[in-house]
């Protein structure tokens, strides 16, 4: 294939010169609700179609009735050192009832699996003649992918965005010889469809399983129009003769209703029409400026320049991953990879919708991998990092409702296992509000999901102190330490309360008598959740002025937690007790969720902890999954630490070839179109890196914002504006040779504030609404 004949922004364009073979070379799409992958292939081209609903399987009912009856026989096993009999009576009688999840392959199961809508194939006739010129990009600007080729003297263009205005997916294909257009247009979805066609129109309509009922109606339309040209009928198929430009409307909808997490009556085909119908007078033009507009009120709220990259200008995104692999120099490389995280989480995310999942919303698979679900132990919650600090706190709305959604659930398996208080979700969820343990002791047990997704709910008032929004989901953070509070019990060597019987995720210990476990009591992580959704409890009822006596109980509670340990290696203990790690260097560092993303260890307020965590992962390892990489490059921002955390970035992004081989070890890596390969792809190391990149250049609490913490050498010269700190404030920042030249913040709140840099202090008293502006010599 020939070089490119015009230069992209190397920031913002990712960039092919050939067509995908693998859905990870693909160019994906998305507007929250509906994704888009193109292939931009030229014999046959392939769009992938999504919708962020679209969900084999359906609620269920998977708690063991009196499952309870055996909580306190297995906490006596645990409190009595035999850890091997407690996990032995868990397996047995404290998992889900039923088939849970399907061990990950729940397609056809009640618990159901994120599922592809289908494809558009765009089949071009006479294609057998040579094709030059080929050019793929998809613009993170502009959020449009472009397919270009010459073939037989005209110049073909494919264009494809999924609208951010009127809600359906557009494609143009358009030539520079007139009339010379001429391709078969199908749509195809290997299983639980039928596809027909009428006046110009492809319907494919289905119904997927759930279990032995049925589930979920969807329907896929599309519409073509065309200037000089015919459209025909034949089968199935549309076919599209002698045409100059040809227009394509795809409306995908289902019947799941967001409003009650279950199945309406409503009429899938009309209601995927209608929006078509909506669409119907309105051009491919003036419907992609105006998307794009709409689009860039959220990317452009936060914008990081760093030098221009020129060398990479010719060059595709998998040349450029795999020359910045071998050390060559790309400074725009890490602000592309940060652009496309938050073009993803604009993609996938959308207020009043779904939560992303784990490809986002983004699958060609009938069996997605780990069902394409909510994991609760760490995954569901990396996509929502980079939420509040690059500016678009307010797509992580999903992940609000999905939280307070969990609650009816999550209250009758509070009782079901536990007979305690309040409500509890595990390790995995779906649109049904699973909340039911997992179906294996080694890893279904963890009980702080739904905790670790109240830290979100906690966090966004945090960055922007909306006492209305705390008001609102104060009931289901106070519902969250209710379940908590009841289910302490005291470890016997230092009467330390502690959980019991919970997991340190998907990791294993070794007791001294040789026996390798999961099951445990007050697992590091554990306790860190208990003190940072207690400690968030007492500070929401002292603002919301309510429940006085509750946040007294809690406070003493507080003090009684199991606190964090430094270990005989010097490392922080993973679990109550100094034991040994099964596997050393194990993907989950669960443990260190005190640094981050909670923040009671720092290396300015507790040094020895912070040392201890450094420990913890020099021994770990930089290696693991793509998700797992990614949370490092937090851990050493927090650490500032900015030249291991870009070593991590650039482990991150080793270039892997797409596949779809699923590898819990010793992988990680970044697929051709950016993608993150945990392997497979998974999206959460996407979202965890974009966050973690943030960090590297600002981190805050409340009271203080800290300037360019973790900055590496090689960022020597660069700016970013529109972070956000907790507190209230939008940061903006330049910097030359590798030190802060100015700072601008936005106050929102009006509250007083401190920067950092190097030691350095600013002390602002704000008023809301104003712009504050600072060089580098006023700092003291």
């Amino acid at each position: 294939m020939q070089q490119f004949l015009f230069a992209q922004r190397n920031d913002v364009t990712i960039r092919f010169d050939t067509p995908a073979a693998h859905f990870t070379e693909s160019l994906p799409l998305g507007n929250g609700r509906l994704g888009a992958m193109m292939f931009g292939n030229t014999k046959k081209e392939r769009i992938a179609l999504n919708e962020i609903s679209l969900w084999s399987g359906g609620p269920q009912d998977a708690d063991i009735e009196n499952a309870y009856q055996f909580l306190k026989p297995i906490q006596d096993y645990l409190l009595a050192g035999d850890n091997k009999a407690a996990q032995d009576l868990l397996q047995k009688n404290f998992i889900a009832k039923g088939k849970g999840s399907g061990h990950g392959r729940g397609a056809n199961d009640k618990y159901g699996a994120y599922q592809t809508m289908g494809d558009l194939f765009i089949i071009w006739k006479d294609s057998n003649a040579a094709v030059t010129n080929y050019n793929r990009v998809l613009d993170l600007e502009k959020a449009i992918a472009t397919t270009t080729f010459t073939r037989n003297a005209a110049t073909f263009t494919e264009e494809v965005f999924t609208d951010f205005v009127n809600d359906i997916t557009w494609v143009r294909l358009s030539t520079t010889k007139k009339g010379s257009i001429n391709v078969v247009l199908a749509l195809y979805r290997k299983e639980n469809a039928q596809i027909k066609t009428k006046k110009n129109t492809i319907a494919m309509m289905g119904q997927l399983p759930s279990g032995a009922d049925k589930g979920m109606q969807f329907v896929t339309v599309a519409q073509p129009s065309v200037k000089d040209g015919t459209i025909k009928q034949e089968g199935n198929e549309l076919v599209i003769e002698n045409a100059t430009e040809c227009w394509i409307r795809i409306s995908s909808a289902t019947n799941y209703n967001y409003a009650i997490g279950n199945l309406s009556t409503e009429d899938v085909f009309e209601k995927a029409f209608a929006y078509i119908e909506k669409a119907k007078q309105t051009s491919f033009t003036a419907a992609q400026q105006k998307s794009t507009a709409a689009y860039q009120q959220l990317f452009n709220r936060c914008r990081w320049t760093m030098p221009d990259s020129k060398a990479a200008t010719a060059l595709t995104t998998n040349q450029r991953l795999i020359n910045y692999h071998k050390g060559e120099e790309d400074l725009q490389l890490p602000v592309l990879y940060f652009n496309f995280g938050r073009y993803l989480l604009i993609g996938s995310s959308r207020p009043g919708l779904l939560p992303a999942n784990l490809q986002g919303l983004w699958a060609v698979e009938y069996q997605t991998p780990w069902n394409g679900d909510y994991h609760l132990n760490i995954n569901i919650q990396m996509n929502y990092w980079p939420a509040e600090l690059t500016n678009l706190g307010v797509l992580a709305e999903p992940m609000h409702r999905f939280t307070s959604s969990l609650v009816p659930n999550g209250t009758k398996t509070a009782k079901a296992y536990y007979n305690a208080n309040g409500w509890v979700a595990h390790v995995i969820s779906n649109p049904w509000f699973f909340t039911s343990p997992g179906e294996g002791a080694s890893w279904g047990s963890t009980l702080t999901g739904g905790a670790w997704l109240c830290e979100h709910i906690w966090e966004h008032y945090r960055f922007t102190k909306d006492t209305a929004f705390l008001k609102k989901y104060y009931p289901v953070l106070k519902g969250a330490a209710q379940f908590l509070q009841s289910i302490l019990i005291k470890e016997p060597t230092h009467g330390w309360l502690v959980t019991a019987p919970s997991n340190s995720p998907e990791h294993a210990y070794k007791m001294p008598n040789g026996f390798i476990g999961n099951t445990c009591m007050g697992p590091t992580m554990d306790m860190q959740i208990c003190r940072e959704l207690f400690n968030a409890c007492i500070d929401a009822s002292a603002v919301l002025k309510t429940d006085a006596q509750w946040r007294n109980e809690l406070t003493s509670t507080v003090k009684q937690l199991a606190p964090n340990q430094i270990g005989a290696k010097g490392d922080l203990n993973e679990w109550v007790n100094d034991w040994e790690d099964a596997e050393p260097h194990h993907r989950h560092v669960s443990h260190l969720y005190g640094l981050h993303p909670y923040d009671e260890i720092s290396i300015s307020k507790t040094p020895a902890l912070a040392e201890a965590v450094k420990q913890t992962l020099l021994q770990r390892g930089d290696a693991g999954t793509g998700w797992s990489m990614a949370w490092k490059i937090n851990f050493w921002a927090r650490l500032h630490d900015g030249e291991h955390a870009l070593q991590l970035f650039k482990q991150l992004v080793k270039p892997v070839a797409g596949g779809d081989e699923i590898k819990m070890s010793g992988g990680g890596g970044t697929y051709s179109n950016l993608f993150c390969g945990h392997p497979p792809f998974q999206i959460d190391g996407n979202f965890g890196a974009t966050a973690g990149l943030a960090e590297m250049l600002l981190q805050s609490n409340e009271e203080e914002a800290e300037l360019l913490p973790a900055l590496p050498a090689a960022w020597h010269t660069g700016s970013i504006k529109g972070l956000c700190a907790r507190g209230g404030f939008d940061i903006s920042m330049e910097w030359k040779n590798g030190a802060l030249v100015s700072c601008t913040v936005l106050s929102k709140t009006g509250k007083d504030y401190t920067l950092l840099y190097k030691g350095k202090t600013i002390r602002l008293k704000t008023t809301k609404g104003k712009t504050y502006r600072f060089m580098l010599n006023d700092f003291k």
